[in-house]
């Protein structure tokens, strides 16, 4: 017992041997340094200074791109090429059809999912192709 008191006195002392009353500075594993280290890598406003592989506003939506898709898909789809009728017509004639008889669902032989997915990848092939372009050329993607 005395054999570790005394080592535990000589470590105390010996720690508080450089202390100076004119000069304190604690250093601690959970005490902040006043500078904050520089990082070469730290994007302005990205994930709070983390690297990251995304910018925070990733997608960076635009409600002309979602109003100019739109508007762009319903005129070539509403052109009637399918046996004199278009598709958009098509598809929400068998939304019409399916609702006829409500609870009971659409079969899965029915031309409304057929409908449903031809018009809704023509729309998302078209909002995606719309997001690329206008972006693409607010941002100069596709300057000399």
């Amino acid at each position: 017992m005395a054999a570790t008191m005394s080592t535990v006195v000589g470590l105390a002392s010996s720690s508080l041997s450089g202390f100076s009353p004119k000069r304190t500075s604690l250093t601690s594993e959970f005490l902040r340094s006043p500078v904050t280290a520089r990082n070469p890598l730290r994007i302005a406003k990205a994930s709070g200074g983390r690297v990251t592989c995304f910018e925070r506003d990733w997608l960076r939506r635009d409600f002309n791109v979602i109003g100019f898709g739109l508007i762009g898909w319903l005129a070539p789809s509403s052109i009637p090429a399918i046996n004199g009728k278009s598709l958009t017509g098509l598809f929400f004639e068998s939304i019409g059809t399916e609702l006829s008889h409500f609870p009971t669902p659409p079969a899965l032989t029915s031309q409304f999912w057929l409908w449903l997915v031809c018009w809704h990848l023509g729309l998302f092939l078209c909002l995606t192709f719309g997001q690329i372009g206008f972006k693409g050329r607010t941002e100069d993607y596709f300057s000399k």
